[in-house]
């Protein structure tokens, strides 16, 4: 994995062993995105449909809307928290997904952008985005995921 993180930008870029349909359908399907993150998931990934994730028991949700969906190529949707550990606001920050094939699997770059300019908010979503990454890559390429130790609303334990 290649990581950026620096003043309110996270960027993360990494291949993963599985076609891009399947990683798609990682960051879009509502029962797809369930299995690495969050505990409830209301997704609609059309342009204007709600993107909105229960991260944990805390009731910390993900909140914003779809922007651009490219099947199996590219996804943008607006995010940040209502309520949240942080203050970033509902809709307030920009996620982009560019899904590249190669060869057998995909390549897979996020851009986070639009996070508060202090480093340490900045470099803890970078934290959350490499621990749900890592457990998308594992079900994308058809291993067993644990319970995600996060669920209780203990970041980072």
């Amino acid at each position: 994995m290649t990581a950026g993180t620096h003043d309110g930008v996270v960027e993360r870029e990494l291949r993963i062993a599985a076609r891009p349909e399947i990683v798609f359908g990682l960051l879009t399907d509502p029962e797809q995105i369930i299995r690495w993150h969050g505990i409830e998931v209301d997704a609609d990934a059309r342009p204007g449909g709600i993107y909105r994730v229960l991260s944990n028991e805390r009731g910390h949700v993900e909140a914003g809307h779809f922007l651009e969906v490219e099947p199996f190529t590219r996804l943008v949707y607006t995010w940040g928290w209502a309520p949240g550990p942080f203050d970033v606001p509902a809709s307030s920050t920009t996620v982009t997904f560019t899904l590249t094939p190669d060869g057998d699997g995909t390549r897979l770059h996020l851009m986070h952008t639009g996070l508060p300019s202090p480093v340490p908010v900045t470099a803890a979503h970078g934290a959350g985005w490499d621990h749900y990454l890592a457990r998308m890559v594992l079900i994308a390429e058809g291993q067993d995921v644990p319970v995600d130790p996060w669920r209780s609303g203990n970041m980072g334990a």
